[in-house]
């Protein structure tokens, strides 16, 4: 009997098979390996936008490469990444609260009860930004779960 998991195992397995591994935790997207597309993490909190970063301020945290715009930044996300890393992986938000899994963009991003959140659309995350509390609760359901094991 092929169930709703099963389905969505077989769904998920293609793509994720570009992506990072999943050593060490859940996986982080990291498209290349390099987690955001490059952008700085603690710019979101510091900057209140996506600040570009460098590899010449990287970092590698769960299978992926981080970069940062400076060695201040690279060392707060060191001390506390769980802090500056985007829920759910960097995935998108909007995908996981329907159950799935998709690719994120550092542009479509939002915070939520100080938490970074990424979708794959500025759409996506217009969206998020109306009832972020609910979808937050509702990807809370699924992650890691969508991850199959």
């Amino acid at each position: 009997m092929i169930t709703r998991r099963h389905l969505l195992c077989a769904l998920c397995a293609a793509p994720l098979a570009a992506t990072p591994a999943f050593a060490g935790g859940p996986a982080i997207f990291a498209q290349g390996g390099i987690a955001i597309g490059g952008v700085d993490p603690v710019g979101y909190f510091t900057d209140a936008r996506p600040v570009a970063g460098s590899a010449q301020f990287r970092l590698k945290w769960r299978s992926a490469i981080w970069h940062f715009a400076s060695h201040d930044h690279r060392d707060m996300f060191e001390r506390n990444p769980h802090r500056f890393a985007p829920r759910y992986g960097g995935f998108c938000a909007m995908s996981m609260s329907q159950g799935g899994v998709s690719n994120s963009i550092p542009e479509a991003w939002g915070m939520h009860e100080g938490r970074l959140y990424l979708t794959h659309s500025l759409t996506a995350i217009d969206q998020w930004r109306r009832d972020p509390a609910a979808y937050v609760a509702q990807a809370d359901g699924h992650w890691p779960t969508v991850f199959c094991e």
